[in-house]
């Protein structure tokens, strides 16, 4: 069993402090940011989204917790407007390194979709990186659809 609580302060911190770098280093493994600049451009973007923090209105954050009651992981999602549509967008999704492959993002995701319902929230987006195929293939597997497909191709350049 996994089920969600609300993220605690303490853990808010946690996540922020593990957030940051993370997001940063997806940044420039997807090479959308150089490693020079990744920290600083991930943590002006988490203050820029979070500008209260925890506190911060129409962001929700849970932390995942398996059936012996060990913290495993944690979601966070905003309640936002898109075509039209009241909808629930999943800025992050993670689980602990030594908890993962054992069904925990799936059950997640799962339980996730009932707290939409109960903020009436009419459906979940989310963004996932093109290198992470083993988390696009769990959307998938869930039912997601995609909507954009973001491409780059590097060119290297000949020395004259």
């Amino acid at each position: 069993m996994t089920y969600l609580i609300t993220m605690s302060e303490s853990e808010y911190t946690d996540f922020a402090k593990k957030s940051i770098p993370s997001h940063a280093a997806e940044k420039v493994a997807s090479g959308q940011w150089s490693p020079q600049e990744s920290l600083d451009l991930a943590r002006q973007s988490f203050n820029a989204l979070l500008p209260q923090g925890l506190a911060t209105p129409e962001h929700y954050f849970f932390t995942i917790m398996d059936n012996e009651q060990t913290a495993v992981g944690m979601v966070w999602m905003a309640a936002q407007d898109r075509a039209g549509k009241r909808i629930a967008y999943i800025y992050n999704v993670s689980i602990e390194l030594q908890h993962r492959r054992k069904g925990h993002a799936t059950r997640a995701l799962q339980a996730l979709e009932d707290e939409i319902r109960r903020l009436s929230l009419s459906g979940l987006a989310l963004h996932v990186f093109g290198h992470n195929s083993s988390a696009h293939a769990l959307y998938v597997k869930l039912g997601y659809l995609t909507t954009n497909i973001n491409m780059f191709k590097s060119i290297t350049t000949k020395s004259v």
